[in-house]
């Protein structure tokens, strides 16, 4: 039974005529009665009474008007919710992002997705880059904002750098800066120096950690285990400094002090799963992302 021979047979139940049922469905009279014959061979029953200038619905043909009628208007609304879902009209829009990106470039890029395509549902996972890669694989992620490069191999993902962004560190501006001197703050500064430091897992935490480390030091925490708000305000009550974005820290109404060539930076890359094409709405998204951090297209 195809859901042609169906709209042919629903025409001529309208008109009661097949070439007027063929007009309307733009298609040869011998055609569309050709389809019915084979509809009703199919169904095993005659759906018309064939009399000269009068047709009319045998038994059959009302018992499956109803149920044709039905099957055309689900497999309308079929098309019309899958094309809605195509054009991004409609659907969902799964994104994960580290806590220091929800907090700065998320909100921006997210607003002018909303903005473009207001029928589609935005759902953020807010975590640490492994545990995005870790969602992604899962498929319970359809685009993630990650750190790279990650500690360990990550699966099979597809990867896209998106900036290099600076790291430098914030201060409560009622106490005396981390350093005087004009070109910067040095990661060896840092030792001995109080830290407000972020939760285990934490990007972070992890790049601070290492460049201590690097620098041939242990650093010292003041307070640990907080979120990206919670560390800034620990910085702002003057429990500590932090190391923390640069976008972030322009929003913090902290005081900002930059390393000192080269500095420290992150590289955030867009990352989906390899095996799956993404949505539109997730390309769609990460157009929108490029022309956010590239606004003149150079």
């Amino acid at each position: 039974m195809q859901l042609q021979q169906l709209r042919y047979f629903t025409a001529v139940a309208d008109t009661r005529h097949f070439t007027r049922a063929a007009e309307r469905e733009h298609v040869a009279q011998p055609s569309l009665s050709q389809q019915i014959r084979a509809l009703e061979r199919e169904l095993g029953a005659e759906l018309f009474h064939r009399a000269r200038g009068h047709i009319t619905l045998t038994d059959a043909g009302e018992t499956l008007l109803p149920l044709a009628r039905r099957i055309l208007a689900d497999t309308e609304t079929a098309r019309r919710e899958v094309q809605e879902v195509a054009q991004l009209r409609r659907g969902r829009l799964r994104l994960g992002a580290p806590p220091s990106l929800c907090a700065s470039l998320v909100p921006d890029v997210l607003s002018a997705f909303h903005a473009t395509y207001p029928g589609v549902d935005l759902i953020v996972n807010e975590d640490g880059s492994q545990d995005l890669v870790r969602a992604l694989a899962d498929g319970a992620l359809d685009l993630a904002l990650i750190i790279t490069p990650l500690p360990v191999q990550a699966p099979a993902l597809v990867t896209s750098d998106l900036l290099r962004e600076e790291l430098v560190v914030v201060s409560a501006p009622d106490r005396p800066a981390p350093v005087s001197r004009r070109a910067g703050i040095r990661v060896e500064d840092l030792r001995g120096r109080p830290l407000a430091m972020f939760r285990r897992g934490y990007d972070l935490r992890e790049f601070t950690t290492a460049a201590c480390r690097a620098a041939g030091f242990e650093p010292t925490f003041t307070v640990e285990g907080g979120e990206m708000d919670a560390v800034l305000g620990f910085v702002r009550a003057g429990l500590g400094i932090a190391v923390v974005p640069s976008m972030v820290a322009e929003r913090s109404g902290l005081r900002v002090t930059r390393f000192s060539t080269p500095g420290m930076h992150r590289v955030v890359s867009v990352a989906h799963r390899g095996d799956v094409s993404p949505p539109r709405a997730a390309r769609e998204l990460e157009r929108i992302l490029l022309e956010h951090l590239d606004p003149g297209g150079t």
